[in-house]
């Protein structure tokens, strides 16, 4: 009994070494040591891997990585690019001699029509006689003389006139001496034609006070105006 038992236990520990050298290890083993192995996984670590692998995160991974595409028709409330802004600027700054032309019309006509105004009310208070002499020849332009200053502050509150139409009608300060002068020179020309040469000094200071008077104020009124803050909207 002695011997056998011996010899079982021989058999027993050459088994149990057979088997711990073996490579292979059994199924149950595999999945004990891998679960040995790998840490226990929380719901941090559990949503973590959720939304990593989720088809909305990988979407959105997708649409940052994919560079913007140009659009065919931009909206309008994109703002304009540099080039852009340039070629507009040039544009409106170009020679447009239609435009020249119109604004020139219309500060001449809206001159004489103020200065007519201006007549009629002085006829309401004082009496004197309406003709076109008084706009066109220096028949009643004196400096010497009551009546004469009548004419003479005609002639000065439509100068400050026409420098309010080149703030409403030209809006640039440096063209303002432009449009005066050629105010100045187009009035000289139909006294001349409709009156002969006007020889009077009283007319010369008058009208080239009036000339300083609207060129100072107009370049004045539009720069306020160029300066006035521009609209988003």
């Amino acid at each position: 009994d002695r011997s056998s038992l011996i010899q079982q236990t021989i058999t027993m520990a050459i088994q149990r070494k057979n088997r711990l050298n073996s490579p292979t290890t059994s199924p149950d083993k595999d999945e004990s040591s891998e679960q040995r192995s790998t840490p226990p996984r929380g719901p941090r670590t559990t949503l973590r891997a959720l939304f990593s692998t989720s088809p909305t995160s990988l979407a959105v991974a997708q649409y940052w990585q994919t560079p913007p595409q140009q659009t065919l028709f931009p909206s309008s409330s994109s703002t304009p690019s540099l080039p852009s802004a340039a070629a507009a600027a040039a544009a409106a700054s170009r020679f447009n001699p239609r435009l020249i032309f119109a604004q020139i019309v219309a500060i001449q006509s809206l001159h004489y029509l103020i200065l007519s105004v201006l007549f009629q009310v002085i006829h309401f208070f004082t009496g004197n006689k309406i003709t076109i002499d008084r706009i066109f020849t220096p028949k009643y332009i004196e400096l010497w003389s009551k009546e004469g200053w009548y004419d003479n502050c005609a002639i000065i509150l439509s100068s400050v006139a026409a420098a309010v139409l080149l703030a409403l009608v030209v809006e640039k300060s440096k063209k303002c001496l432009d449009f005066s002068i050629t105010l100045f020179i187009i009035h000289f020309v139909i006294c001349w034609l409709y009156g002969g040469f006007p020889a009077s000094w009283d007319w010369w200071v008058i009208h080239v006070l009036g000339l300083i008077i609207m060129v100072l104020l107009g370049e004045y009124f539009c720069s306020r105006v160029e300066l006035r803050e521009i609209p988003l909207l």
